[in-house]
């Protein structure tokens, strides 16, 4: 976890185990580590990316909640869900260039104790898949490890693996969640 936290703060990137699918992780308010991440990932530039908090009063800072919003984190964080929110005024400053389309924010808040604590001591991370764009999620660390290499500083182990799903996307556009599709 040291190794982790300290690749992350200097602009490394790390792959570490969630609830859903292993996470590509770098540091989210580092701007290039984050253009890193996209390039490791092949991954087009301008495509959305979550941010990992470590706990439900991070995302209060980092999102304007509705009293229907906030009951459905409540109810159903830490776990497998990606939730789209409207950035608080800190969150547009602090984060402009991870904000979707609809000048939304992503966050997760995942239920696995690694990634928390890993969020929680380094700061909010953003999130992804550790895969290559278009192929398939590693179930593996050494999947993992073989698709994306020594772009990655540390491969961070820990229990309990992924269950191999991604999240489930949900939106608040409208005022009430809405299931989208990835």
């Amino acid at each position: 976890m040291d190794a982790a936290v300290r690749a992350l703060a200097s602009g490394d990137l790390v792959v570490y185990p969630t609830d859903t699918l292993w996470g590509l992780g770098a540091r989210g308010s580092d701007r290039a580590a984050v253009q890193r991440l996209f390039a490791a990932k092949a991954r087009p530039k301008g495509a959305p990316v979550s941010l990992a908090v470590s706990s439900l009063e991070e995302m209060e800072s980092l999102a304007r909640l509705t009293p229907t919003i906030r009951a459905f984190l409540r109810h159903r964080l830490p776990g497998p869900f990606t939730v789209l929110l409207p950035p608080s005024a800190s969150a547009r400053r602090r984060y402009p260039f991870l904000l979707g389309p609809e000048g939304w924010i992503a966050l997760r808040l995942p239920d696995h104790p690694v990634a928390r604590e890993l969020s929680r001591r380094a700061g909010p991370v953003v999130s992804t898949s550790a895969n290559r764009h278009g192929a398939r999620p590693a179930r593996t660390l050494a999947n993992a490890r073989a698709q994306l290499g020594t772009t990655v500083s540390v491969y961070l182990d820990g229990k309990p693996k992924p269950s191999g799903h991604p999240s489930t996307l949900v939106d608040f556009a409208g005022g009430s969640p809405r299931l989208r599709e990835r």
